[in-house]
């Protein structure tokens, strides 16, 4: 039986950013050796329909700003958007590749340059197509007090976990990427495998494109 998880936040830190001022709060748990994230806008204590994005951790797209996927974009987006509001939250977990780590994501990466889709390299790789879990996000936003969310994300998934660990999602708000020959097979397999909610005939398009340019 896994052990009752036990959050503490450490730290908080004023940061100021391009689109607004956030506290920075950092938590340790006793379930992982991470440092998980929360990036706050305003009060959120006690508030209903915080707009809220549940983000896992991406180098290549968060920092280096990769177009294989959308996740650099989805959390600049959030960012935005959420500096646009009175309060919101970002939930940073570190939680890379979908939970196998970047060495491996760099591994998946030169498999679907072979050919496979972001789902089939995974499984090559003996991991799970998803092994991300939002236990934590859902403690971290218990601890801060929010009471319910409007969800930043395209992903029904996350809706379902946080609604199982006892977070009411009022609302789903989507992030429409921007498609590029580079992402566009991953945006495809991610409606296709994934069930996330994005435009379908945009994709097609941008997909059979980068297709008869050369792209997998």
């Amino acid at each position: 039986m896994e052990e009752p998880l036990i959050l503490n936040q450490i730290v908080c830190a004023r940061v100021p950013t391009a689109v607004g001022e956030f506290q920075l709060c950092l938590y340790t748990n006793n379930r992982d050796d991470k440092e998980h994230l929360a990036l706050i806008r305003g009060d959120v204590f006690g508030r209903e329909n915080v707009p809220v994005r549940i983000h896992s951790e991406c180098f290549t797209g968060d920092v280096l700003g990769s177009r294989r996927c959308d996740c650099g974009e989805q959390l600049h987006h959030a960012m935005e958007y959420i500096a646009l509001e009175d309060c919101g939250v970002i939930v940073y977990l570190r939680q890379e590749g979908r939970g196998i780590g970047l060495m491996e994501k760099l591994r998946a990466y030169n498999l679907q340059d072979q050919g496979l889709d972001t789902v089939d390299a995974n499984l090559a790789l003996g991991h799970p197509e998803d092994q991300r879990e939002y236990s934590m996000a859902a403690a971290i936003l218990k601890d801060l007090g929010v009471r319910s969310v409007r969800l930043l994300t395209n992903n029904p998934d996350k809706i379902a976990n946080l609604e199982s660990h006892g977070i009411h999602v009022v609302e789903r708000i989507p992030l429409i990427p921007t498609i590029y020959p580079d992402n566009a097979a991953y945006l495809m397999t991610k409606i296709k495998r994934m069930n996330h909610l994005l435009d379908v005939e945009v994709l097609q398009f941008v997909h059979s494109e980068s297709n008869r340019n050369g792209k997998h």
